[in-house]
C-alpha cells in the first residue's frame, strides 16, 4: 500500500510543472483587494494604518508574482499609491451616476454597500491603474475576484471613462481592448466582445468602442475592434451589432411579439 501511494505521489509531482503557480497569490490578492476597498470607502477604517498594511501586503504579492530575480516590481507601490486619490475621485463620480440613473437607489451609502455594479467598477479601476505598471497577473486576479462576487467580467485592460453606470451587473462582459468613454450606461447581460477568438489577435484591438452618453440595454451584444457606437446613441435590448453605428442613433431589435387571449 505504501509503495502504491509513493508511486501516485511521484506521478503527481512529475506533472506539477509550473514552479510559479502559487495559489497563495490568489488568496493574498483577494485580501489586498478587500483592504483597498475598505481604505477608500469605509468611514471606520483609518487610512494611514491601512496604507501601511497595504504596502506590506503588496510587497508580499511582489514576492509571489514578480518572478524576475531583481524584483523590479517592488518599485511600483509608491507610484500606485499616488494614483489612489485620482481613482477615488473617479469612483465618487461613478457613484453619483448611480444615484442620478437609478430610481431604486435610496442613498449614496446604498450604492457603495449594496450595488454589485459599483463594486465591479471600483475593482476594475483599482486593477486598471496597477496594470499600467506592467504587473498583469495581480490586476487580472483582482477583476476575477470581483467577477466571482458580482457576475460582471471587466478585463483590467479595458479603457473606461468617467461617470460609468452598470445596472444589475449580472452577466456583463467587457473585453480587454474595449474603450468606453464618459457618461455611459450599461444594463445586465451586455457583451462588449470580439468577433472571434484567435491567439494571433493578442496585440490587436478586438473589442468595440462606445462613445460618450451611450445607453446599452439588457442582453445587447456588440462585437469587433472596429465597431464604434456613436455618441448619444441608445442600443435596445437583445440587439446584435457587428458594425459601427453613427452618433444620435437608436438601435432596436424588431422581433415580432404576438399575444393571444386564451379563453
Amino acid at each position: 500500500m505504501t509503495k502504491a501511494k509513493d508511486q501516485i505521489i511521484a506521478k503527481i509531482e512529475e506533472q506539477k510543472k509550473n514552479p510559479n503557480l502559487r495559489l497563495k497569490l490568489k488568496e493574498r490578492t483577494e485580501y489586498f483587494t478587500n483592504l483597498l476597498f475598505y481604505t477608500l470607502f469605509d468611514s471606520d477604517t483609518e487610512v494611514k494604518k491601512n496604507i501601511d498594511i497595504l504596502e506590506q501586503t503588496f510587497l508580499e504579492l511582489v514576492d509571489l508574482a514578480c518572478w524576475e530575480t531583481e524584483k523590479p516590481c517592488s518599485s511600483i507601490w509608491q507610484s500606485y499609491l499616488e494614483k489612489l486619490p485620482e481613482v477615488l475621485q473617479k469612483l465618487n463620480k461613478d457613484a453619483d451616476s448611480f444615484i442620478k440613473s437609478d430610481p431604486a437607489a435610496n442613498s449614496i451609502e446604498e450604492v457603495y454597500l449594496a450595488y454589485p455594479g459599483f463594486y465591479a467598477i471600483a475593482i476594475y479601476r483599482l486593477s486598471h491603474e496597477l496594470l499600467k505598471f506592467g504587473l498583469p497577473l495581480i490586476p487580472r486576479l483582482m477583476t476575477e475576484y470581483s467577477h466571482r462576487l458580482t457576475g460582471t467580467d471587466i478585463n483590467p485592460g479595458a479603457e473606461i471613462g468617467e461617470s460609468f453606470f452598470i445596472d444589475h451587473a449580472t452577466g456583463i462582459v467587457i473585453g480587454e481592448t474595449a474603450i468606453i468613454k464618459n457618461n455611459v450606461k450599461i444594463y445586465q447581460g451586455v457583451t462588449l466582445g470580439g468577433l472571434y477568438v484567435d491567439r494571433k489577435l493578442r496585440n490587436v484591438k478586438r473589442h468595440p468602442t462606445v462613445e460618450d452618453n451611450v445607453t446599452i440595454y439588457a442582453n445587447a451584444t456588440i462585437l469587433g475592434g472596429t465597431t464604434i457606437i456613436g455618441a448619444n446613441s441608445t442600443v435596445g435590448g437583445n440587439a446584435w451589432i457587428t458594425s459601427s453605428v453613427p452618433e444620435n442613433s437608436i438601435i432596436s431589435n424588431t422581433s415580432e411579439i404576438k399575444i393571444k387571449k386564451v379563453v
